[in-house]
């Protein structure tokens, strides 16, 4: 049913009414009960038949169109990460014997050692193959044997390079070692 000058219509969006004075290609202009004239689309209007009231004016399928219309898919909200913890690395691994094993007792030096060492590569080469750039080895401070032993391991290694940890989070006790990931 096409719009006509002289038809009174309500207006879909909002609580208008009025009667249509003029059209003009897709734009009717409509002029309230104040006596305002406003421009719509003829899409945003529908026909008021005095003797039907507004519920069977608009028929279930228009108004489904309308509302699906008007329905706005929401995102869902970004986490946001701050610069400083975008700068921590993703992945920690606790060297300390104690994190590692339930009891150290009957232990050498030299097996804890080597226990260390094989967490060390073993969590490494698990970082590398998972595609994880940085990875922060705490080693604690000591004598320093443990971080000696850890630098000639990750000196093997073409593809990484490492630095101490952040001094006000871990301490000297801490390496980080950031791992080039490959193009392929």
């Amino acid at each position: 049913m096409a719009i006509a000058v002289g038809d009174m219509v309500l207006v879909l969006d909002d609580d208008l009414s009025g009667i249509v004075k003029s059209i003009s290609g897709d734009t009717v202009t409509v002029e309230t009960k104040d006596g305002f004239l406003l421009d719509f689309l003829e899409s945003e209007l529908v026909i008021k038949d005095s003797n039907i009231s507004i519920e069977n004016t608009l028929s279930n399928s228009k108004i489904n169109a309308i509302i699906t219309e008007k329905e706005v898919i929401k995102r869902k909200p970004s986490k946001r990460v701050k610069p400083k913890e975008r700068s921590q690395p993703a992945m920690e691994v606790d060297l300390h014997i104690h994190h590692l094993v339930k009891s150290s007792r009957g232990m050498t030096n030299f097996e804890m050692l080597n226990l260390q060492l094989d967490t060390a590569r073993y969590q490494l080469e698990f970082a590398i193959k998972k595609r994880i750039q940085r990875i922060v080895f705490i080693h604690g401070v000591g004598e320093g044997v443990l971080r000696e032993e850890l630098a000639t391991l990750f000196r093997r290694y073409d593809n990484i390079k490492y630095y101490d940890a952040n001094f006000q989070k871990y301490g000297v006790g801490a390496t980080e070692v950031y791992i080039y990931q490959n193009s392929n």
